[in-house]
């Protein structure tokens, strides 16, 4: 007979985008989060679709369907969660039974399943939300199904809620999320892994170090403890998982937090000291990956992938000499490079590299104290491209000390390097990082999305994208929202080439400029019905699926 489980890991819940354009539109349509939603969808009149949207509706309508948004042959983040992943595997070796839930918006049976064996516990990662939102709709969805199994909130929304908020402020947070059992450590799984066996001995919550909780309405903290779990002794055995169809993509990691200090980012302060993974624990992960038979792609989620370098290119000559066959992707440093890492990326399978550019001006670089410049970006772009490595360029509009001339710099760059795809997003001026120690120098008012600073204010920035947008011809636009860069090898594991996907994406960036450009809206249709009638076209060739998945 099964031992009782212990614990359920959630991994991801992607509310639903006409739910969340909703959420957002509530704010007003002139607002900065909802101008920055906007460059993610295409408004078709009778429904606004994300670019996964579009993809279903393309391929629906290809096949003679109705372009149905229920027909979800395409999900955005159907790879397995790594946190989710990681965290299961990690309880498991601790002795506890544990299973995972990756997409919460699919695998609501299987949870209402699992909450009927009542488990321990019930952990929600946080790694990609910065609200609540996601969240308590996963816990009321658990309260609705078991209303006696604890609920623990770990991750990035917690960390950066205790280090933002003190006092009420943080029980306000987080008695708005509802659970029960909040992980503040920055890496927090032996935390977690202490709170599953104290449940499950009944013993006493105070005695977990780095907890906050909830006792007689009354929120209790417990002592801190920095955790430094080793990266070798708790790499993932993909085999593991027999229970779940793992696919044919798979995220990893190799390193843990980042060896430089950009200025708009608080992850080396929440992650710790940069932490690398031996390449023998490299080489037994990747070996596992390649015994389940079907993994063709792998994605390297480290922060600066190719950073220490020399043991970048030890990693290259380990997958060439290993012979893996595998696809893959990661950030990649062009500061931190040659021409030979180029070369040893290629042959390795590389096939795509993220680009954290963020600016085209050497000023705003300084300001971002990017380690990086305009030259070495440009030198990386094209030997990249020589080599056959696709190209996703992330920038940054609004960053403190931007201008007009600034932005245009930027503008230039793309248009000059052309990387494959790109995109730019507003600076989040969000507490903690460390360009808020300069608040006063660069008179800084405001937090997240609502900002001004000496130079330009967020709506100021807003207008810039617009026009960064309208003038790059160059280069692709890459939404965020449910797409992003990561959805590439997704779609190369679902049949889709490389080509093919170029070829929906420039379908779908001039439907964006559309949007965007705000055509009247007799002309708008118009153009919108010939470029659908394109993507539809060239959907006939995508591979034809053989599960169409409803949303529960």
């Amino acid at each position: 007979m099964a031992s009782k489980l212990d614990c359920v890991v959630i991994g991801y819940n992607e509310i639903p985008f006409d739910r969340y354009e909703r959420f957002l539109r509530n704010y007003g349509e002139n607002t900065e989060a909802y101008r920055d939603l906007k460059f993610s969808f295409v408004d078709l009149g009778e429904k606004k679709l994300d670019y996964v949207g579009l993809m279903n509706h393309a391929h629906s309508a290809a096949r003679g369907g109705n372009g149905s948004a229920l027909e979800e042959t395409y999900k955005s983040g159907d790879i397995p969660n790594l946190a989710a992943a990681y965290l299961t595997a990690f309880l498991r070796r601790h002795g506890l039974r544990t299973e995972y839930i990756n997409l919460f918006q699919y695998e609501k049976q299987r949870l209402i399943d699992l909450l009927a064996e009542d488990p321990q516990c019930v952990a929600i990662t946080t790694t990609f939300y910065v609200v609540n939102l996601p969240v308590n709709e996963m816990v009321e969805f658990i309260r609705q199904h078991n209303r006696k199994v604890k609920i623990v909130v770990g991750g990035p929304l917690i960390s950066n809620h205790h280090r933002n908020f003190r006092g009420d402020e943080f029980k306000t947070a987080v008695e708005d999320i509802g659970a029960d059992i909040y992980v503040i450590e920055g890496q927090g799984e032996l935390t977690l892994s202490q709170v599953v066996a104290c449940l499950k001995n009944g013993g006493d919550l105070s005695s977990v170090p780095n907890l906050a909780y909830f006792e007689k309405g009354a929120l209790r903290r417990t002592n801190v403890l920095i955790e430094n779990n080793s990266l070798d002794e708790n790499v993932i055995d993909w085999g593991g998982f027999p229970e779940q169809d793992l696919g044919p993509t798979i995220q990893t990691r190799t390193a843990r937090s980042c060896a430089f200090k950009c200025s708009f980012c608080n992850y080396p302060t929440r992650a710790g000291a940069l932490s690398l993974a031996s390449i023998e624990a490299i080489e037994a992960e990747l070996d596992s990956m390649q015994r389940l038979g079907n993994v063709a792609n792998a994605v390297f989620i480290d922060d600066t992938f190719n950073v220490p370098f020399p043991r970048f290119k030890e990693i290259c000559r380990l997958m060439i000499r290993k012979k893996y066959n595998l696809n893959w992707f990661s950030y990649f440093r062009c500061s931190n490079s040659d021409e030979e890492a180029i070369d040893l990326m290629a042959r390795s399978g590389c096939k795509g590299v993220f680009l954290g550019v963020e600016s085209g001006s050497p000023a705003i670089l300084t300001n971002m104290n990017k380690s990086a410049t305009v030259e070495k970006y440009s030198k990386g772009i094209e030997w990249l491209r020589q080599y056959g490595i696709l190209t996703f360029a992330s920038m940054i509009t609004g960053f403190p000390g931007e201008t007009e001339e600034t932005v245009q710099e930027s503008i230039e760059f793309i248009r000059e390097t052309k990387p494959d795809y790109y995109r730019s997003q507003m600076w989040y001026c969000e507490p903690g990082t460390p360009i808020q120690n300069r608040r006063e120098e660069f008179n800084i008012q405001g937090e997240g999305f609502v900002w001004n600073h000496a130079t330009m204010d967020s709506l100021d920035a807003m207008d810039h994208i617009d026009r960064m947008f309208l003038t790059v011809k160059e280069s692709i636009w890459l939404p965020q929202w449910s797409f992003d860069f990561w959805i590439i090898p997704y779609l190369m594991g679902k049949g889709i080439t490389l080509a093919q996907f170029k070829q929906f994406m420039n379908e779908a960036h001039k439907l964006l400029t559309l949007e965007i450009a705000s055509l009247p809206e007799e002309q708008k249709r118009s153009h919108q019905r010939k470029h659908l009638e394109n993507m539809i076209a060239a959907a006939k060739a995508w591979p034809q699926s053989t599960s169409l998945v409803a949303i529960a």
